[in-house]
């Protein structure tokens, strides 16, 4: 993360939308989350406001969600963020910002779903709605939806911290699993559109069930694979068949290895997150720490 040197609050907030969006000026506003990219603020009761914080990246990614989520948006079955305006660059604040519609519901790192048959069938639908085949120019992700070769180095560097820190009881059946995803035959369909970063706190849950989904800035084509990861991370026990069943495209073998390989990865970032927030450290997020756990968990009980 780079911390910017900007300081976002509820004044700041309301400055900008005095100056470019004042029929929304007299809402209320609430603090909402902050995330790596952006801070997330509720305006009034259906709308938030997103402004780019911390991360190098952050204009880029939000300005990409707001060029294209809005085509995408009414042909998912679930509530996302659906930009709204665009907020221009400005001597108060020198980046994009955007008001997007407010999607209620508790993050999965916090309120994880229970409910394993309807969340499988939730969360395979919704894939099953995003993954058509996108534009020749849609753009490619940072190191997602591509062979798994890509991320290898990252997977090792990863793989170390996280043995060193005594947060992997068994590395050795980890790598097993990350080879065999390594060798698993690349993705031969058409690029498909991704999310690219569907993990426990960028999906939210009520009642046991999944209900929205947010942080579209990694949007990118590629291979479906890297999406399906997310029936490890964020389903209970015992759904991942169900889910596999679900999808609607033909969930071969070759692209369950290559998603347990994503799964893999992803979940050791989220211990790294993790033991950073129960640590104090900066950058740390201590509920993300819980489900990557339960996600090596169930990979590791399946390895063959």
């Amino acid at each position: 993360m780079t911390n910017t040197q900007n300081e976002i609050n509820a004044d700041l907030i309301a400055e900008l939308l005095r100056e470019q969006h004042p029929d929304l000026a007299d809402l209320p506003l609430t603090f909402g989350a902050h995330g790596w990219d952006n801070q997330l603020w509720r305006l009034g009761d259906e709308l938030a406001v997103r402004l780019p914080w911390a991360t190098e990246d952050s204009d880029e990614l939000l300005l990409k969600e707001h060029a294209l989520l809005p085509a995408l948006a009414p042909h998912l079955p679930l509530q996302v963020p659906v930009p709204q305006r665009l907020g221009q660059p400005s001597g108060r604040f020198p980046h994009p910002w955007i008001v997007t519609t407010w999607v209620a519901g508790e993050p999965a790192d916090r309120a994880p779903a229970t409910r394993g048959a309807e969340a499988a069938d939730t969360l395979a639908a919704f894939l099953t709605a995003l993954h058509q085949p996108a534009p020749d120019d849609a753009p490619r992700g940072r190191n997602r939806g591509g062979p798994l070769a890509d991320v290898d180095e990252g997977f090792a560097h990863f793989l170390k911290e996280t043995t060193n820190l005594g947060l992997i009881p068994n590395p050795d059946t980890v790598r097993e699993i990350w080879h065999d995803a390594l060798a698993a035959p690349d993705w031969t369909g058409p690029s498909v559109w991704l999310h690219g970063d569907l993990h426990p706190a960028n999906i939210l849950t009520k009642d046991g069930n999944f209900c929205g989904v947010v942080d579209f800035g990694d949007l990118c084509a590629g291979d479906p694979a890297c999406d399906l990861a997310a029936g490890w991370l964020l389903l209970p026990d015992g759904a991942i068949d169900r889910f596999h069943q679900s999808y609607s495209s033909a969930t071969d073998p070759a692209t369950i290895r290559r998603a347990r390989g994503w799964a893999l990865l992803k979940a050791l970032v989220c211990l790294l997150i993790g033991d950073n927030g129960v640590h104090g450290r900066p950058g740390g997020k201590a509920t993300w720490g819980p489900p990557a756990d339960a996600t090596l968990q169930r990979l590791t009980a399946t390895c063959t």
